[in-house]
């Protein structure tokens, strides 16, 4: 696919109006703030992916007042670490994470590396994260570009509703000309968060808000009418989250870090008219039987059947969001 060139002066004109907005209109995020370590910005960034920012901020301030150091969570019981991750979802990034932090304290003196090709070098770090900590946490010069700065870039300079497909080489080179040179006021870190805010609060995929965004004279989409595009990256309508293995998993999980004991996969699995309550209606669960454990079994039972849940169990049991002891199941040490 070929990209269309802006002029010098559009360009200029670009960073003068993404920056003066940024400046006025950035959100007050914690790990934005002057002094922020390079560690507290990467695992703002693992928590970041498919979460909301709402949902990511007070357990990222939980998480770094709890392991302010890589060593810190390497030295963490994994089911702590799974714990703390609670509900921000995806939880296998809890574990991709720790074995970050394992890697970074044993081999990188507990700093965490600014060289792009290092921090890809490292458990669970992909080029859209290696980049992002590389200029957000180090203020290198470097091409940011996730879900919303490939956006903004594709409707502003190239005039389409959204990018082609997956990032390619050729897209990246096209978009590393916009980043400013280096310089020491830094306006090339400052145009990666801008431009990436921008997408997130003005031009977004569905309802973007044109009339306020300082890119609109310059847009080359909204020009053309602001035609529409298919959305790759948009979830088909089949991805509903009730009745999916994502919730039953999700469920099974929520009683484990529940249980502060192993709870029998027979509580899980028996049929309705096989399951064994205690005499007056609770759940024994092998002495890790509360209030909270009750309810949480109660509901994985409603979302599936003994069959269907027994897969699952096996799957968050090799995916090591579980494990099995002869006491029962119970998330890892």
């Amino acid at each position: 696919m070929t990209h269309r060139t802006p002029a010098e002066t559009d360009l200029a004109a670009a960073h003068e109006a993404v920056l003066t907005w940024f400046d006025a209109h950035a959100r007050d995020l914690p790990w934005r703030a002057q002094g922020t370590s390079a560690w507290a910005v990467l695992v703002s960034e693992i928590m970041s992916q498919q979460t909301p920012v709402a949902r990511v901020v007070p357990r990222w301030r939980d998480w770094m007042a709890r392991w302010p150091a890589p060593s810190d969570l390497a030295a963490a019981p994994t089911a702590e670490v799974l714990r703390a991750w609670d509900s921000l979802g995806y939880p296998r990034r809890a574990l991709r994470l720790k074995e970050c932090a394992a890697v970074i304290a044993a081999e990188h003196g507990d700093r965490v590396p600014c060289d792009e090709e290092t921090l890809r070098a490292l458990p669970g770090i992909g080029a859209y994260t290696a980049a992002a900590v590389a200029s957000f946490a180090c203020g290198r010069r470097t091409t940011v570009l996730d879900v919303n700065i490939r956006r903004v870039l594709a409707r502003v300079f190239d005039g389409h509703a959204h990018p082609k497909g997956a990032l390619t080489k050729s897209e990246t080179a096209w978009a590393a000309q916009f980043v400013p040179a280096d310089g020491p006021d830094a306006r090339h870190v400052a145009w990666n968060a801008g431009v990436m805010e921008l997408g997130a609060l003005v031009c977004t995929s569905r309802n973007p808000a044109c009339e306020v965004c300082p890119l609109a004279e310059q847009c080359r989409w909204l020009a053309a009418g602001r035609p529409a595009g298919d959305d790759p990256a948009r979830k088909p309508k089949t991805q509903a989250w009730h009745g999916t293995d994502r919730q039953l998993r999700g469920a099974i999980m929520a009683v484990l870090k529940a249980a502060e004991a192993p709870v029998a996969r027979d509580l899980f699995t028996a049929s309705a008219t096989e399951f064994d309550g205690g005499p007056d209606g609770t759940f024994d669960a092998q002495g890790a039987a509360h209030e909270a454990v009750e309810t949480a079994i109660l509901r994985v039972r409603e979302l599936g059947d003994g069959q269907r849940i027994g897969r699952l169990i096996d799957a968050l049991i090799a995916d090591e969001l579980a494990a099995e002891s002869r006491a029962g199941l119970h998330l890892p040490h």
